[in-house]
This record gives structure tokens, sequence and C-alpha cells, in this order.
């Protein structure tokens, strides 16, 4: 389960990710990043980066759409700590992403990331 404090909710966060973040493809999934963008003093504390899933009717009927999410959401959940604070995330589930795997999904995940922080490739 993605702790409350790093879940996306609002409209408006999905759409601000999706909008004005960057974006790298792959072929199971998309993903969405805007890093948080306002300067912190010493003593504010920043906010914790949180994500988002979009997962269509096109991956596949109720059980293999809530599969897919609580795959993400795992997956998700182990990287929040390479995730800059106050980032938002929003990964979109392609449909291929129905049949696949948990570690082809993992796969995709990290290197979307990767590419979107500028980590050397693994």
């Amino acid at each position: 389960m993605l702790p409350t404090e790093h879940r996306l909710r609002r409209r408006e966060d999905f759409a601000a990710a999706v909008r004005r973040g960057r974006r790298a493809g792959r072929p199971l999934l998309v993903v969405h990043l805007r890093s948080g963008t306002d300067p912190h003093t010493a003593g504010e504390i920043a906010p914790p980066p949180r994500a988002g899933f979009v997962v269509s009717k096109a991956v596949g009927n109720a059980v293999v759409r809530n599969r897919v999410k609580r795959r993400l959401r795992h997956l998700i959940r182990d990287r929040l700590a390479l995730l800059p604070p106050g980032s938002l995330v929003v990964v979109r589930a392609l449909p291929g992403a129905g049949e696949a795997d948990h570690e082809q999904l993992a796969r995709d995940l990290d290197t979307a990331l990767q590419r979107l922080l500028g980590g050397p490739p693994s």
C-alpha cells in the first residue's frame, strides 16, 4: 500500500504532472514527472513526493486493471526515496501492461525513472 502522504488525488495535481512535467515512454507504461520547483528555506520541511496512476479500460477488465494498479503502487513505494521532494509522478499503464509480469513492469518503470531523473543506466 502506498502511504497516504505519497498519493496523488486531486485532478489538478494529475494535470500539472502530465501537462507541465517531463515524460518518458516505455512499451508498457508512460511516466510523467514534475519536479518540485518551490525553493525551501532551511527551516521548512519539503513536501514528500506524490504518485498517481492511470489505468484505462484498454488495459483489461476490472480485475486486470486493479492488479496492474497494485503492482505499480508496490513498485513506486519502493522507489519513493529516488524521487525529489515535492515531485509529482503519474504512471500511465499502456494496453500491454495487463499481460506483463511484475519484473517487466519494474524494468520499464526503472528505465523511465532513470531517464527522467538523469541517473546512470543500470
